[in-house]
């Protein structure tokens, strides 16, 4: 599999881009012809610059307004296909792209367009070139891809063929099977882009939101199961547009355009078993069976700080490391749920809590077979992460996640942890509260690099997206989107902020990052939970009156069940086939918090219609402007 990335993809000047697409693996580059009309450089030093990072011009891109012209525009467009061939020589690549005519001027007729594109092969041949025919979703009169074959078709030149591009396709909604009938050896490149379902103008759709496949909403794994089944064994290019990507890191963006493909095409190997196209050999994406553990790092008074709040929410002291420490806060059965301290003063988790403040750096997964997880993710580019251990210490299977947490697989094998490195507390037990399991884990970024994460948990798990959620702050919009897997053994709400104003922003800048900002814990029985909650000192969000008065007349709710809800902050919502409950803590060091849930019969969702009234309810308790200090729980 020989992957490439058009230059337009990414950020920075053509030197920035070509490195960051270098280190991430890629084994080619498209040029786009903007990319290099800004270069203050020849095309030769181009080339140069392309192979000395040991990559190959897969395209330069692109050729438009060519077939169909009346003359002179037709000479015209021949002289400037003549011009670009003088320079594709000097950059050292033989395909050029040309895009189906967009121009006014253009005149329809597939034969005429057939014989342009012929006497332009015959031209290219002659350089020792090839011309690659792309139809554009809003061509003037070619915007489809099966009459795009079918004028290469009627070309029959061996320097003449077939670009397909999935959006172009995909966003005319045209029917992917057809492209199985095409002749292999006549596509001469493949380009590959996902976008989100919107409904708008294809040109405009494409020119902004077009993203790397798997992050949006488009069929771009059939698109390229119907490639494979011709036999096609070429480049797997990305022709990427978009507005956030034009901004974002060129080194981040590019290992998210590699892992795109590598993990597309991995799908496509497992529903085409036949492919020609070599993949990387890796295990399947892998089913996460529930959280083990999730770990915070903090100092010696702040942990006690949150052990004392996991105490009034029923939590007991249940072990202590053997060398290090760390203790283990739990509640449910040791498979149940896991809340680990680390307040020591060295290794990575030490370091988390001088660049973050005490903050939830790692959390533990529950998989089949960890050692399979690992090697999937770093066949996907995914850095590993180890720390020396101590005499008598486990190996734990573990990877950095895309916020520079931690994220660690625990299998059947390695549950024994438990045993062998803690020594059991039973001392301090208390009654519990009846949270049974960690229902969700909230992880809070900036909305820019939401795709990056979104990419990461659905290439490396067996999840599936939900749709996008606006969630409406005070201070601003924060995007909210989850990713689950079926069953539920891992849940995770994606937040992405817009700005500090929000209270996800300011976390995020309060903290020097993305990281984890709060963990749901399920409870059978919410009220009864409630009433336990209180007996043991627990103090929760208070939530506007106002939100219950408005929530009977909503819901049709009786007078009584409203009072238990509106005694205990209980926040309700419901969907067509069950309901939802929550309560949550009050905000702890830098805008870190709990939530406690209840699902009855089957609800899907995450309550996101009362996130601005936790939101407000929250940002009451935050200290003025200016003023130091932060509200614990």
């Amino acid at each position: 599999m020989k992957t490439s990335i058009a230059t337009v993809s990414i950020s920075g000047d053509l030197r920035e881009k070509l490195a960051a697409i270098a280190a991430a693996g890629f084994d080619g580059v498209e040029i786009f012809e903007n990319d290099f009309l800004a270069f203050d450089g020849t095309p030769a030093e181009v080339g140069r610059m392309v192979r000395d990072h040991g990559l190959e011009i897969t395209l330069y891109q692109p050729f438009r307004d060519f077939e169909g012209l009346p003359e002179p525009q037709r000479r015209r467009a021949f002289d400037r296909a003549e011009r670009k061939f003088d320079l594709m020589q000097q950059f050292g690549t033989d395909l050029m792209l040309v895009c189906s005519n967009v121009s006014p001027a253009a005149l329809g007729g597939i034969d005429r367009a057939a014989a342009d594109l012929r006497a332009l092969g015959e031209r290219a041949a002659r350089r020792g070139l090839r011309v690659g025919y792309e139809a554009l979703a809003w061509g003037r009169h070619i915007n489809d891809h099966r009459d795009a074959w079918e004028i290469v078709r009627r070309v029959d030149h061996p320097n003449v063929g077939l670009i397909l591009d999935s959006f172009h396709t995909l966003a005319r909604r045209i029917d992917v099977k057809t492209i199985r009938a095409i002749p292999a050896d006549r596509i001469f490149i493949v380009q590959l882009a996902d976008a989100p379902m919107i409904d708008m103008d294809p040109l405009y759709w494409s020119r902004h939101f077009r993203n790397m496949p798997g992050e949006g909403d488009l069929p771009v794994t059939d698109f390229m199961r119907a490639v494979a089944a011709t036999g096609y064994d070429g480049p797997l290019s990305l022709e990427i547009f978009n507005d956030q990507f034009r901004g974002g890191s060129p080194k981040s963006i590019a290992l998210d355009g590699r892992r795109s493909l590598i993990n597309l095409m991995d799908q496509v190997r497992r529903a085409e078993p036949a492919t020609s196209l070599n993949v990387p050999d890796m295990p399947d994406r892998v089913g996460v069976l529930g959280v083990e553990f999730v770990e915070f790092a903090a100092n010696e008074k702040e942990g006690e700080e949150l052990a004392a709040i996991l105490s009034t929410m029923g939590f007991s002291l249940s072990a202590r490391h053997k060398n290090r420490d760390v203790t283990v806060w739990r509640q449910g059965g040791r498979r149940s749920m896991n809340i680990v301290i680390n307040t020591s003063h060295e290794g990575f988790a030490h370091s988390s809590y001088v660049v973050h403040g005490t903050n939830a750096y790692a959390m533990g997964l529950r998989v089949i077979d960890s050692s399979a997880t690992v090697s999937r993710a770093r066949t996907l580019g995914v850095e590993t992460f180890s720390e020396q251990r101590g005499p008598g210490e486990l190996f734990i299977p573990a990877i950095r996640g895309v916020g520079g947490g931690v994220i660690y697989f625990v299998d059947d094998a390695l549950k024994k942890v438990w045993d062998l490195e803690f020594e059991p507390n039973i001392s301090d037990a208390q009654d519990e509260a009846g949270l049974t399991r960690i229902d969700h884990v909230a992880q809070t970024m900036n909305y820019g690099d939401m795709l990056t994460w979104l990419l990461f948990y659905t290439s490396i798990f067996q999840t599936r997206k939900l749709p996008m959620v606006d969630v409406v702050d005070p201070g601003g919009l924060v995007r909210s989107q989850v990713v689950e897997s079926d069953g539920g053994g891992m849940r995770i709400t994606l937040n992405g902020a817009e700005g500090r104003k929000t209270l996800a922003g300011h976390f995020i800048a309060e903290s020097f990052g993305s990281s984890i900002q709060h963990i749901a814990f399920a409870s059978d029985e919410i009220f009864a939970t409630a009433a336990k909650l209180k007996a043991f000192g627990f103090q929760p969000l208070q939530i506007s009156q106002n939100y219950y008065d408005d929530l009977a007349a909503r819901f049709d709710l009786n007078p009584e069940f409203v009072d238990r809800l509106r005694q205990s902050n209980i926040l309700y919502d419901r969907d067509d086939i069950g309901e939802y409950f929550q309560c949550y803590s009050r905000s702890f060091g830098d805008g870190f918090f709990f939530e406690i849930v209840e699902r009855r019969n089957g609800y899907r969702g995450y309550g996101a219609v009362n996130a601005p009234f936790r939101i407000a309810a929250l940002k009451r308790l935050m200290p003025p402007a200016g003023m130091p200090g932060s509200v614990s729980i």
